[in-house]
């Protein structure tokens, strides 16, 4: 049985992605990036993390032969830099990084200054698929913010999460069936 491709993207909307910046190059005028959902903690032993980059994307040629990028993971304030960064507003390659504070990371990757996590990397591994390529980055840097609420994206919109009452932790969860009174 296939899948629709429209049914595909539908159902994956109903699933919120934290929203992150993928960057990449050492040099300033040879800098790009790209807005992400599609990044994720892989192992704390590497510390590892997997992103997945369309083929097409002016950073996938640019991560395999610096051999090094960022996944900068966005807050509330930064909706704006995530549409730069994913091409809405027409802002290419190097001229995107006018935007936001940046900074070199140890692999020489541009970070930014004031993402809720950073990860600087490098290109430890690569998986290719029909449409993408699944990089994975070893973690030679890392800079963390609670100030700020993540971004994410959910339904083709950005959002905040909202603090939930009563937060649970996972040691406190036992192997009882919980409901939605067990969070109010």
């Amino acid at each position: 049985m296939s899948v629709d491709a429209k049914d595909f993207k539908l159902a994956m909307r109903q699933c919120a992605g934290a929203v992150a910046l993928v960057t990449v190059g050492a040099e300033h005028g040879k800098r790009t990036g790209l807005t992400v959902t599609s990044a994720c903690s892989l192992s704390d032993n590497p510390p590892s993390l997997i992103v997945c980059v369309n083929r097409n994307a002016s950073a996938h040629a640019r991560i395999r032969e610096e051999g090094a990028f960022a996944i900068n993971f966005l807050h509330e304030d930064h909706a704006l830099l995530a549409l730069t960064f994913s091409g809405q507003k027409g802002v290419n390659g190097d001229d995107r990084f006018a935007f936001g504070q940046w900074t070199r990371g140890t692999t020489g990757a541009p970070v930014l200054t004031d993402a809720v996590a950073a990860f600087d990397c490098v290109l430890a591994q690569e998986f290719e698929t029909k449409t993408h390529s699944i990089f994975v980055g070893e973690v030679r840097g890392v800079s963390h913010s609670d100030e700020a609420a993540p971004l994410v994206y959910l339904r083709s919109s950005f959002h905040v999460p909202h603090e939930i009452r009563g937060t649970v932790s996972v040691g406190d969860l036992d192997s009882r069936h919980l409901s939605w009174s067990d969070f109010s």
